[in-house]
């Protein structure tokens, strides 16, 4: 009771501190912003003073460590490197069985076009629980690697994006690990972005692993016609995939099925316009805002990731960087697929220690802070990239040390943003939405993926200047809605 009357004395004391500061501020804009600072920082006092005087609800703190939440983050790390571990050689694959370029950026993106189409006929499948969409995802995960692995045997090229699309079935499990993350009954409101960023650093292992191990899979040389550079990643992949699956089948259990607490989205075959109506009349058009930014951030993260992720391969190796070798008169590198592996993964492994610092600082930092700290750092790094693709022709700026620096701000930008997409609009809207916003959330990392993809695939046809030019509109377009909402993407750190 004491502790309870010394908060509201100290809030009485801070809320007459603010009120008197607007009433001297006349208007000035200086001031305004003043008062609002302070306002924040009361405002995260006396969440700090209700934390330590035990006045937060301990379900906002709510956190099942056990062996099937440790399943689902290990299944998205095998679902991210199974996405990246074909990058390095699937340009040189493609173009071994007769593919383009293009064909090759088709081949990375596709999966997140088919689980795009796939998601939903699947959530009318799951009853709100997790064990039968992560089964789906690792039986599709296995036969697609399987599918990936024969196409040389058999050569013939459309079996590499068959193989892809079938994997891409089980890339709709990105979703359910991100709901999983977010699910009441398993982890509270101040416990989400942590989660948030252990899917992150998965994303990091993913990209730094990926890369590396496709490269070095693609040393093995081609002496054999079915275990070979091209194929490797293919038939690697489909052996981890059957053991994680046994592992699966052994030790998941699911959360238990609660009715009345639902967090999944109904989806009946026919929905009632009542039912949807009344979903969309308990938001107001702050929280449709902060709905709106979230999504064009998810996009525009995974679009830029995706983008460079498929250019590197294929700029790095291109015998004509520009369509009639005017803008790049001579090549600045000559990587194999090996190589490009390489420098794709040491940008991984450069970007691991922030992600993992990232995770830990979550719990104090607000989600709004990670995302314009991570958007900036991306943004210098296409600004630099800008700057040296200009600049090449006339003053050969662009080495090895110069275009890292450029893919480390990338990756260690866009990476860290994706972590407060969804973290924080699970804070901001109601339980019963969770489903919807995992949703809503994951198709915009789906579109950045395909488009991003396809879009990194033929830059350097379309040409590098246009090519990072979109991307900087993109995330341009993205800072005009932050800075617009920024008092409105306030939320609860943690």
């Amino acid at each position: 009771m004491t502790s309870t009357g010394a908060y509201t004395r100290d809030q009485s004391h801070f809320s007459s501190t603010a009120a008197s500061l607007f009433k001297k501020s006349d208007g000035a804009q200086t001031r305004e912003e003043e008062v609002e600072d302070i306002l924040d920082r009361v405002d995260d006092r006396l969440e700090l003073e209700q934390s330590n005087e035990g006045l937060i609800h301990e379900d906002e703190f709510k956190l099942h460590v056990n062996p099937s939440l440790v399943i689902i983050i290990c299944t998205n790390i095998l679902m991210q490197i199974s996405f990246f571990i074909i990058v390095s050689s699937s340009s040189a694959y493609a173009a071994h069985l007769g593919g383009s370029a293009t064909f090759s950026g088709l081949v990375i993106g596709i999966p997140t076009a088919v689980s795009g189409v796939a998601l939903v006929p699947l959530m009318k499948l799951d009853k709100g629980q997790y064990a039968f969409p992560l089964h789906f995802a690792c039986a599709s995960l296995a036969l697609g690697s399987l599918f990936y692995g024969l196409a040389y045997k058999t050569k013939f090229l459309y079996l590499i994006l068959l193989g892809r699309m079938v994997q891409g079935l089980g890339y709709t499990f990105f979703m359910y690990s991100k709901k999983y993350c977010s699910d009441s009954r398993i982890v509270g409101i101040r416990r989400r972005t942590l989660l948030a960023g252990w899917l992150v650093v998965g994303q990091g292992i993913g990209l730094s692993a990926g890369p590396f191990i496709g490269g070095l899979l693609f040393k093995i040389g081609f002496s054999n016609d079915v275990f070979n550079g091209y194929s490797a990643p293919g038939w690697v992949m489909f052996f981890v995939f059957l053991t994680h699956w046994a592992i699966v089948a052994l030790f998941f259990k699911d959360v238990p099925r609660e009715e009345v607490a639902r967090q999944d989205i109904e989806l009946s075959p026919r929905p009632s316009s009542s039912r949807i109506s009344t979903a969309l009349r308990q938001l107001n058009k702050r929280q449709w805002g902060v709905i709106a930014t979230m999504c064009w951030f998810a996009m525009a993260n995974f679009f830029i990731l995706g983008a460079w992720e498929s250019n590197i391969p294929v700029f790095a190796s291109s015998h004509t960087l520009s369509s009639d070798l005017q803008r790049f008169p001579s090549r600045p590198f000559e990587w194999s697929p090996y190589a490009a592996g390489n420098f794709l993964a040491l940008g991984g492994i450069t970007i691991f220690p922030f992600l993992f610092l990232n995770m830990l600082f979550s719990r104090r930092t607000q989600d709004r802070h990670i995302l314009a700290l991570g958007s900036g750092l991306g943004l210098s790094g296409l600004l630099i990239a800008l700057a040296l693709f200009a600049s090449q022709p006339a003053h050969g700026t662009l080495t090895y040390g110069s275009f890292f620096v450029c893919w480390f701000l990338v990756a260690l930008g866009f990476n860290l943003a994706t972590t407060s997409t969804l973290s924080l609009l699970s804070k901001q809207l109601p339980p019963s939405w969770n489903g919807r916003t995992s949703l809503a959330i994951q198709y915009s990392n789906y579109l950045g993926r395909v488009c991003g993809a396809v879009w990194g695939g033929s830059g350097v046809k379309l040409g590098m200047l246009n090519y990072v030019g979109l991307e900087i509109a993109i995330i341009g377009i993205g800072g005009v809605m932050f800075t617009t909402l920024w008092k409105e993407l306030k939320a609860k750190t943690g």
